[in-house]
């Protein structure tokens, strides 16, 4: 029933047709797998093959034990009214306290675990565990829900543009823990029991963690999924976007003002409908005659290009009958490989494109050849992975089939896999600045250098309420580089007094994100088509009082350069995200834990975003355990009380912790 491995580090346990193994998995970790008859190796993952580590396991009757430093598994073999049943739990090694416990979802059928078999070796997965009063769980990705606590709620497991499925979270109990499924399903976090679903997929996988406070836990999940890779300076500074410049010179001539005005600028972007079309990958000379001339102009203003990439491929594309030919398209399991509607350039209608299948390796060398040829080799080394969700539509991923499986076990891994083609193809170059703006992520994405932006948001307070909570549940899904389409991305009219004061406190909030990036599709808005542009969206486009602020705000983010860079290393070396909730740096304070609304940017900055128009004050907690300094008044505060901050037009309130000596001040 139960045994030890060979050697004496893992547990297997084999009741009925169940086979379960616990397995170290790195410091303080474990890995749980369940399956039929078996255990797969060849199920996608998230996690990296495990570093040693002095676990043992050990058997003594019907219960068995993996210790694996700070964490403790336990398995017993209980009768039940059908006959025996296998139930584990996790407890901290030195205190005995149970972190996570299995929960059986009734007294006779089912158990914590359920297999409901469809075909072949698949079937639909139910993994239950207890549920607890105090527990508050934050993390799974990005979501417009609002929420950072999100304990209460039901997420779909699945990627779709601004929901990014991530499944990892973090508890206040004291664990981390991983759904190490790329399958379509979805977690409820109940008041009565918590339950992760995989639609249709072969065996359980998951993975768990327990550390000294938060900060170790995130470290243990970056040492479990990979870590990011060290930043480029130059990504640190401001990113200048819109939908969309039309033609070379028009971007040229944006970059070249910028110069002129004495303003800050890192990256400039080329949109879609650059392309001739979808699934070429590379410029229109009709409108981009010289890219190369346009690289080497731009360098010289100190200015790298972005191009943005699609996964999509138009069947009129030069690359589309070869890729299809070759298997390297995403195929359906019922009708013809065509999974989304796309007015591209040349076409008066719709038409149906197809994805590449970035599952696959010898599409993603396909795609990348295609991309160095045309885009790399003429200098660009900054890439925006756009709609690699993939967007399909209808959203019917169950219709998908992936080298790597069908489409209901393996849909969300897209986006890593996707982010992977850049990622290896730039590395064989011999280039180790790797930078991916991705509309869509999955768990250990950040390992290939992807940098998440929070999709196509509205333009409204509403919006970024919703874009703080979201930016930091990523932080803690392990992904540190994430930004927003500062204004939000649909609408916005730059003549309104009302949308130019909510572009100034974007602003100010965004010069706290990880990545600082202005895009949007501001008013007036045309129809959807290859001539679309949208209104201006340039700092000097919102009037005088707004750009004197938002030029403030570029000027700040200049001064926070070599203090950014230094929590950018250490998100590289320890996987603590630079931009994180207050009780990650704070968890003895439980006041800590309720704040939602405002965050530290490494463990000296402590920023209150205004979310609400008309306001010139705001509530802020300083957390205990520390002083707090007013960056800008000079004010000083002792940690664990709530003031009421200054908040003037042109800043939001900032803290700094113990006497921190940062430039938050213009001189």
């Amino acid at each position: 029933m139960i045994a030890t491995t060979e050697d004496g580090r893992s547990l297997e346990v084999s009741v009925r047709h169940e086979v379960l193994r616990i397995e170290p998995w790195g410091d303080g970790s474990l890995r749980v797998r369940a399956g039929r008859h078996r255990i797969l190796d060849d199920v996608p993952g998230a996690l990296l093959p495990a570093k040693p580590s002095a676990a043992t396991a050990s058997v003594e009757g019907r219960t068995g034990r993996v210790v694996n430093g700070a964490l403790t598994a336990i398995v017993e073999i209980a009768d039940t009214d059908t006959g025996i049943d296998a139930q584990l739990k996790f407890v901290r090694t030195d205190t005995g306290e149970e972190l996570l416990s299995e929960q059986r979802a009734h007294f006779w059928w089912p158990g914590a675990r359920l297999f409901m078999p469809s075909r072949n070796g698949y079937g639909r997965l139910e993994q239950r565990f207890s549920a607890y009063d105090d527990e508050r769980i934050y993390g799974l990705g990005q979501h417009t829900h609002g929420r950072l606590d999100q304990k209460g709620l039901v997420l779909d497991l699945v990627q779709r543009n601004a929901e990014v499925s991530v499944p990892f979270l973090l508890s206040s109990r004291g664990y981390g823990f991983l759904w190490n499924s790329p399958a379509v399903g979805r977690v409820e976090l109940a008041e009565n029991g918590t339950r992760w679903v995989a639609d249709d997929a072969r065996q359980l996988d998951y993975w768990i963690t327990t550390g000294d406070g938060p900060r170790q836990i995130l470290g243990h999940y970056a040492d479990a999924t990979g870590h990011a890779p060290m930043l480029p300076e130059w990504a640190a500074g401001f990113w200048q976007s819109k939908l969309r410049y039309r033609t070379q010179e028009e971007l040229l001539s944006v970059a070249r003002e910028y110069h002129e005005r004495g303003l800050p600028l890192s990256v400039i972007v080329a949109d879609f409908f650059h392309w001739t079309h979808l699934g070429d990958w590379k410029f229109d000379p009709a409108e981009w005659p010289d890219p190369a001339g346009l690289v080497r102009e731009l360098s010289d203003l100190g200015v790298k290009l972005m191009v943005s990439v699609w996964p999509s491929v138009n069947p009129l594309s030069e690359n589309y009958r070869e890729l299809h030919e070759q298997g390297l398209l995403v195929a359906a399991e019922s009708g013809v490989p065509a999974h989304a509607p796309w007015k591209d350039k040349g076409f008066g209608v719709e038409m149906p494109v197809a994805f590449y299948d970035a599952t696959n390796p010898e599409a993603r060398r396909f795609v990348w050849n295609k991309v160095k040829e045309n885009y790399y080799d003429l200098g660009v080394r900054a890439w925006w992975l756009d709609g690699d969700e993939p967007e399909i539509q209808p959203g019917h991923p169950h219709n998908l089939g992936f080298h790597a499986g069908p489409g209901a076990e393996v849909f969300n891994l897209y986006p890593q896999a996707n982010a992977q083609t850049f990622h290896d193809g730039i590395r064989a170059e011999g280039d180790d600045e790797v930078v991916l703006l991705s509309r869509s992520a999955w768990a250990g994405s950040q390992r290939f250098g992807a940098a998440l932006w929070s999709g196509d948001v509205g333009a409204t307070w509403p919006s970024l309420r919703a874009q703080v909570r979201a930016g930091l549940n990523v932080a803690l899904a392990g992904i540190p580089w994430w930004t927003t389409d500062i204004g939000g991305f649909h609408g916005g009219d730059p003549e309104s007094p009302e949308y130019r004061e909510l572009m100034v406190r974007w602003f100010s909030y965004g010069v706290f994100c990880p990545l600082f990036r202005l895009h949007g599709f501001r008013d007036p808005r045309p129809a959807f088509g290859p001539e679309m542009t949208g209104g201006p969206n340039e700092v000097w486009s919102f009037g005088e009082a707004a750009y004197e602020a938002i030029t403030a705000s570029l000027r700040l983010r200049e001064r926070l350069r070599p203090y950014l860079m230094e929590q950018m290393r250490v998100a590289h070396e320890q996987g603590v995200p630079p931009m994180r909730p207050v009780f990650v740096d704070f968890p003895a304070d439980p006041a800590a834990w309720d704040v939602d609304d405002q965050f530290l940017l490494g463990p000296d900055v402590l920023v209150a975003p205004v979310l609400e128009p008309g306001v010139t004050t705001r509530r802020v907690y300083l957390p205990a355990g520390a002083t707090w300094t007013d960056a800008v008044a000079g004010t000083r505060h002792e940690g664990g009380e709530w003031v009421e901050a200054p908040a003037p037009a042109e800043r939001i309130p900032v803290f700094l912790r113990d006497g921190a000596d940062l430039p938050i001040r213009d001189a």
